[in-house]
């Protein structure tokens, strides 16, 4: 088509994506055509502006590499990370659910650990705590033989990935569901951390004045047939950035009990001091049961990477 005026150009594009054979790739391009084409209407985007938006996208794809993703980074700054995940569990989005964020850190093939056992690979500071968890369907009934990946920060608010001081796989492991849906294990309290801002992210976060804190979490990917794979986050009920995580990744049923035992007995003998434990109940979705490409696929070197904090203003 020759075009004649600026409409012309979205009727154009539509009418060669309706050329496409897989009906839901015709119907999510076609819709982003509209949104993307009204977008540059409603702000009448100047050609600098546009220029501007291809650099910041050409940024993300380079600031992405095996051990950091930016462009998930973006996607979960903007919330648009945890709409996709509400709007695909919890009955389609009607519902609860302890469905949350897959997050730009996880890493296949984590070590196959016993439930009890710790995660703890290296030595890492931080409070001991003993975490049991429970996997149920939406009938109330335990899950057996499913597969639960972990992983979380350490206290210093690094994932193992990211700091060459830990072990790799630190912080890290896999257990199997038992009769009861249980899996247990030991690791050290994990502490909230501020996410990368070197990139269009920190960009993005100083123009609003927002800070650049995650609340302290434990992940968890909850793999078995039959079910829909569940990635979860449960959030550290004493955490000061519940309200404010600028991954808008916190839900209320995920806010769970880091409950404190100081001068009580520990489960381990080792432990004279302070602890934690976590009791958590996950319920899962009959569905497929996938696994995504793993947002990172290796571990970095060098020095451990800066913490820049950012002011979240009044």
């Amino acid at each position: 088509m020759i075009i004649n005026n600026q409409q012309e150009v979205t009727d154009a594009v539509l009418a060669e994506l309706a050329r496409a054979t897989d009906p839901r790739f015709r119907d999510i391009m076609s819709a982003a055509v509209r949104h993307l084409h009204g977008f540059a209407r409603e702000t009448r985007l100047t050609e600098v502006e546009f220029h501007q938006a291809c650099a910041v996208i050409a940024r993300l794809g380079q600031l992405s590499t095996a051990s950091h993703n930016e462009v998930v980074l973006i996607a979960g700054s903007l919330g648009l990370s945890s709409l996709v995940c509400l709007l695909n569990n919890g009955d389609s989005g009607q519902t609860d659910t302890t469905a949350n964020l897959m997050g730009p850190f996880w890493r296949m093939d984590s070590p196959n650990t016993l439930n009890g056992g710790s995660i703890v690979r290296s030595p890492t500071p931080g409070a001991p705590i003993f975490v049991n968890a429970w996997v149920r369907d939406r009938h109330g009934h335990p899950v057996q033989d499913a597969e639960v990946d972990v992983w979380h920060t350490s206290a210093d608010g690094f994932y193992e990935n990211q700091d060459p001081e830990q072990a790799d796989m630190n912080l890290r492991g896999k257990f199997t569901t038992d009769a009861h849906g249980h899996i247990a294990f030991r690791s050290v309290k994990p502490a909230g951390y501020p996410i990368p801002v070197s990139g269009p992210v920190g960009d993005l976060l100083r123009v609003q004045g927002r800070h650049n804190m995650r609340p302290a979490h434990i992940h968890f990917m909850i793999y078995k047939p039959g079910f829909k794979t569940q990635f979860s986050q449960v959030y550290s009920s004493d955490d000061p950035n519940l309200e404010t995580d600028v991954q808008f990744g916190v839900t209320r049923a995920l806010v769970g009990q880091y409950v404190l035992h100081d001068g009580e007995k520990a489960p381990a003998d080792d432990i004279k001091g302070p602890w934690y434990s976590l009791d958590h109940y996950f319920v899962i979705e009959a569905g497929e049961a996938t696994l995504p490409r793993p947002p990172i696929t290796g571990k970095a070197h060098g020095a451990r990477p800066d913490q820049t904090i950012l002011a979240r203003s009044a």
